[in-house]
C-alpha cells in the first residue's frame, strides 16, 4: 500500500514523497517536490493522495489514516464534485515536460488551470479551489508572482530538454515570429508602450512577444520587448541569445517577411547563421518580376533563383495561390471602385487608388498590372547553399512556418494570453512564464495524442470525481464517474 510521507532536506525544506514498504524496505515511488512552508506541504500532500487514489482506485480522495467503515447509502451526501482526472492528466504532462523540476506548486497549478479555463490570477485561485480542491490565498499569489517571473530561463531549458528527448530537436532548424499582447489599460509606462498593434488596439499599450518553436510548433524560447519596439529589431538578439546559451554551431532560422532587412541579413551572415525569409515581391522592379513570371510560366513544381543583396532569391508558382491572389485583388478593386463612385466621400487609403492631384483620385493601373504579374508567385531569400540543398526542400521548410502561427493562435485564443491585466513588469513577465509553460504542455499533448487542445479540454473535463460524506461519521469517500468510451481517458491509461 502506498502512503505519503515527509522528510527534511539538507537545506531545511520539507520533501514530500509517495512511498511503500516492500521486502522490509521503504521504497520511494514518486518524489512530489520540496516545500518551504506548511501551505506548500499541504498542496504537495494533496497531490500525493490524488496520485494514490488514481493508482489504487480504492482510497478516499483526501487523506484518511483509517480504512473506511461500512456506511448506509441514505447517510451519504454529495459534498463536492472535483475535476481530479483533468488535474491528473495535465499534471502528468507537466511533469513529462520536466517542469516539475522547477519545484514551484503555484506555477504548476496556474499553468494547468490556464489550459482548461484561462482567467485572471485572482479568479484562478478561486477556480483551483472549486475544481481541484487546491487552496491559495491572494497574499500568497501576490508574493509568489515575482519568483515565477525569475523562472523563465529554467522553464525554457526544460522545454529544450523535452524537445531534444522526445521531438528529435537539435537546433539545426528553428522558426521565429513575434506578435503583440495588449493591456486592458490606456496608460503607458517604460515597458508597456503603444506601438504597431497586431490586435488592432493602437491606443492601448502593449508588449512584443517573440516566440521560437521547433518544426513541430513546440516552443523553445519566449522573449519580451517593449511595446514600441520595431518587430524587425527583435530577431537578432533572440537568435544570438539562443546561440550563446546553448553553444549552437549550426542553425537555420525561418521567419516571415517582417523580419527582412539588409541589416538583419548581414548580421545573420556575420554570425554564421543560416536563414530562410519570405521575400516582399512587390518591392522588386517590374522588369525583374516580368522575367520571373515568364520563366515560371504558370508551372508548378518549377523553381528559379536570382542572386541579390539579401541572398539567393528562390521563387515558385502555385495555382491555388494564384486563385486566391486574384480573388483578393478583385475584392480590393471592387472596394476601390465603390469609393471612386462617391466623389463627395472622404477617400481612405486603399491599395489600388492613387491621388493624381489634390482631392482627385483614380485607379493605379500600373500597380494593378504589377499585382497581376505576381499572381501565384512566392519568393524566399536564403543564404543556404542551393547547389547542395534542393530549392524545393528550402521552400518546404518555410511552409512549415504555419506551426508557429498555430502556437500563437493557441496562446491567444485557447490560453487567452491577452488582454494582460498586470501593471508591474515582474507580474507581466510572470504571466508570460505561465503562458509559455501552458503552451508547452498543451502542444506536447497535441503532438502525442493527435487531438486538438479544444478536444482535449472537452474530453478530460467530462470526467468528474464525486466526493461523498457520511452524515454520522464525517468520513469522506470518492467515486469517479464512468469514463468508458472516452477516447482520451482510455489513451491516457495506456501510456502512463
Amino acid at each position: 500500500m502506498y502512503k505519503v510521507r515527509t522528510t527534511k532536506t539538507g537545506s531545511g525544506r520539507t520533501a514530500v514523497q509517495i512511498v511503500r514498504r516492500h521486502k522490509r524496505r521503504t521504497e520511494v515511488i514518486k518524489h512530489l517536490g520540496t516545500a518551504a512552508n506548511e501551505q506548500e506541504v499541504k498542496i504537495l500532500k494533496d497531490e500525493g493522495y490524488r496520485y494514490i487514489h488514481a493508482q489504487e482506485r480504492t482510497l478516499p480522495l483526501y487523506s484518511s489514516k483509517e480504512l473506511p467503515q461500512l456506511v448506509a447509502i441514505d447517510k451519504l451526501t454529495i459534498s463536492h464534485a472535483y475535476h481530479t482526472f483533468a488535474l491528473e492528466f495535465l499534471e502528468h504532462f507537466y511533469c513529462l515536460n520536466g517542469f516539475d523540476q522547477l519545484e514551484h506548486p503555484l506555477l504548476r497549478h496556474l499553468s494547468v488551470l490556464r489550459i482548461v479555463e484561462p482567467v485572471s490570477k485572482i479568479k484562478s485561485i478561486e477556480l483551483l479551489e472549486q475544481h481541484f480542491g487546491i487552496s491559495y490565498t491572494r497574499n500568497r499569489l501576490y508574493k509568489t508572482l515575482p519568483a515565477i517571473a525569475k523562472l523563465q530561463d529554467q522553464a525554457e531549458k526544460q522545454a529544450v530538454t523535452y524537445a531534444k528527448k522526445y521531438l528529435d530537436f537539435d537546433f539545426s532548424l528553428v522558426f521565429y515570429d513575434m506578435t503583440t499582447m495588449y493591456f486592458e489599460s490606456f496608460k503607458e509606462d517604460e515597458f508597456r508602450r503603444c506601438g504597431f498593434s497586431k490586435d488592432n488596439k493602437p491606443n492601448q499599450p502593449q508588449i512584443l512577444v517573440a516566440l521560437v518553436v521547433n518544426q513541430d510548433g513546440y516552443p523553445i524560447s519566449c522573449q519580451l520587448f517593449k511595446g514600441n519596439t520595431f518587430e524587425g529589431h527583435t530577431i537578432i538578439p533572440v537568435i544570438l541569445e539562443l546561440k550563446k546559451k546553448y553553444d549552437i554551431k549550426t542553425i537555420t532560422v525561418v521567419a516571415d517577411a517582417a523580419m527582412l532587412s539588409l541589416g538583419n541579413i548581414n548580421q545573420l551572415a556575420e554570425h554564421k547563421l543560416h536563414y530562410v525569409v519570405a521575400a516582399r515581391m512587390g518591392n522588386l522592379s517590374r522588369n525583374i518580376l516580368e522575367g520571373i513570371a515568364d520563366e515560371l510560366n504558370g508551372q508548378e513544381n518549377r523553381y528559379i533563383q536570382r542572386e541579390t543583396n539579401y541572398g539567393t532569391l528562390l521563387c515558385d508558382y502555385s495555382k491555388k495561390r494564384a486563385s486566391k491572389d486574384k480573388s483578393d485583388r478583385n475584392k480590393q478593386l471592387q472596394r476601390a471602385r465603390g469609393y471612386l463612385a462617391q466623389p463627395n466621400q472622404k477617400k481612405k487609403r486603399l491599395k489600388f487608388i492613387k491621388e493624381t492631384k489634390q482631392a482627385t483620385y483614380e485607379l493605379n493601373q500600373k500597380l494593378i498590372e504589377k499585382s497581376e504579374k505576381l499572381d501565384g508567385i512566392k519568393g524566399y531569400y536564403t543564404n543556404l547553399d542551393t547547389s547542395s540543398i534542393k530549392p524545393e526542400l528550402i521552400i518546404s521548410r518555410y511552409k512549415q512556418l504555419w506551426q508557429i502561427e498555430k502556437s500563437f493562435r493557441i496562446a491567444k485564443s485557447d490560453l487567452l494570453a491577452r488582454p494582460i491585466y498586470h501593471r508591474k513588469e515582474e507580474s507581466i513577465r510572470a504571466h508570460m512564464v505561465i503562458v509559455f509553460v501552458s503552451l508547452c504542455v498543451a502542444k506536447s499533448i497535441e503532438l502525442l495524442s493527435g487531438y486538438s487542445i479544444q478536444q482535449i479540454k472537452h474530453y478530460i473535463w467530462k470526467i468528474l470525481d464525486v466526493e461523498l460524506q457520511a452524515e454520522d461519521t464525517g468520513q469522506t469517500f470518492s467515486k469517479r464517474m464512468q469514463a468508458s468510451g472516452n477516447p482520451l481517458f482510455e489513451w491516457f491509461n495506456k501510456i502512463r
